[in-house]
């Protein structure tokens, strides 16, 4: 894989499972990661841990769900880099039962899964369209295209039609939009569910992947591309399957 040396990359939920080991594989491909999520103890570890490998990274503390926190993010990292070159949109929260949720859960769903990440590029985008160069990956899920928890599936159909509709409107500007959409992967979102499921470094590696040979969209792992088939062509074939596993 080739190297991202002097690079700047910002992966936001950072402080464990996909955004964790993200960070992780950025740093030892050479790129200075800034990490961004809400525990400071945790992006601390992270920090302190890709220092130790002989990586370069910095932890700030931001609540996605909070637009004056993205914006000071935004400016921070300019202040002290002078550009952003990755941005991994990976922040985000489930929600649980609708008919159970409240209206602050539905906003804070919303806010963090699906503005932040609008509000976030849209603050680092001006710099990357001067410089004509520039990564926005986004972590949507294959729940973007299988639409099971209705809440969730909700933020994440956003995140992928702004993604999407992002990435036509760049074109030839020099920026990349790219999305990965993963499947059932091991993080402490997934840790009621049983079986072997598979960690978050496969999707960690895919980013990095993206971050140097930008595409549309990469279904992770690529199995989950035959459901992705099944729910497009016979959907009423999905409607069975998920009211029977009820």
């Amino acid at each position: 894989m080739a190297s991202l040396a002097n690079k700047i990359a910002i992966v936001t939920g950072a402080s464990s499972g996909i955004g964790e080991a993200t960070a992780y594989q950025l740093a030892q491909q050479g790129a200075t990661v800034v990490l961004a999520a809400r525990r400071i103890e945790a992006l601390q570890t992270v920090q302190q841990t890709i220092q130790a490998q002989g990586g370069t990274a910095l932890a700030i503390p931001t609540d996605l769900s909070d637009p004056g926190q993205i914006l000071a993010l935004a400016q921070q990292v300019a202040e002290k880099y002078g550009q952003v070159d990755i941005l991994v949109n990976n922040a985000g929260i489930g929600s649980g039962k609708f008919s159970e949720v409240t209206c602050e859960k539905i906003d804070h769903v919303i806010r963090t899964n699906l503005l932040g990440v609008m509000l976030l590029t849209q603050a680092l985008l001006p710099g990357m369209l001067e410089r004509r160069q520039g990564t926005i990956i986004s972590v949507a899920s294959v729940a973007s295209q299988i639409a099971i928890d209705s809440l969730y599936s909700a933020s994440k159909f956003g995140m992928r039609g702004f993604s999407l509709g992002l990435r036509r409107q760049l074109r030839n500007t020099g920026v990349e939009v790219c999305l990965v959409s993963p499947g059932f992967i091991r993080t402490a979102m997934t840790a009621n569910r049983s079986g072997n499921l598979p960690g978050p470094e496969i999707v960690a590696r895919a980013i990095a992947q993206l971050a140097i040979h930008p595409r549309r969209e990469v279904v992770i792992p690529r199995y989950y591309q035959a459901f992705i088939w099944v729910e497009q062509w016979l959907p009423g074939l999905v409607d069975f399957v998920i009211s029977r596993a009820k």
